[in-house]
């Protein structure tokens, strides 16, 4: 699924985050095709996409860098203490807690995006997605607040 040619973020549609988690190596190909059937499981496409977030122990990861690239959006970073006001509305794991400093990463990561980018509380759009060597959650983007 390829971006269209119309404007990125029509002011009416839903814009999202994706927040994702991966083993070191992880391949480009396995991140846009788990990052593409979670947008679809949402009835949503590459063109709600605003952004994407990880952890920032994988900002040079080299899967995620060239998820970024192909999609033509920032991979936004984000501190284990960055993330911790965000764990609370997600079930972590000893084991990505060990490897990360964080018990969870993608939900935390999106929200923490979202929240970033609107101002305002952002909400999980249901239970994150995986496959063998990635996570990835979604976060809709609440508009500003222009009172």
């Amino acid at each position: 699924m390829i971006p269209s040619n119309a404007p990125r973020h029509p002011a009416a549609a839903v814009q999202v985050v994706a927040g994702l988690g991966c083993r070191s190596g992880c391949g480009v190909e396995d991140l846009l095709s788990l990052l593409l059937h979670s947008l679809q499981a949402h009835g949503l496409t590459v063109d709600n996409l605003a952004g994407l977030a990880s952890i920032a122990h994988k900002q040079s990861e080299p899967g995620l860098l060239a998820l970024a690239q192909h999609l033509g959006l920032q991979l936004s970073c984000f501190s284990s203490e960055e993330l911790l006001p965000y764990q609370h509305r997600v079930q972590g794991s000893p084991l990505t807690l060990a490897a990360t400093g964080s018990p969870a990463v993608a939900e935390p990561c999106a929200l923490a995006l979202a929240t970033l980018m609107s101002g305002n509380t952002a909400r999980l759009l249901g239970e994150k997605t995986r496959n063998a060597s990635a996570t990835c959650a979604l976060a809709s983007i609440a508009p500003k607040d222009v009172s």
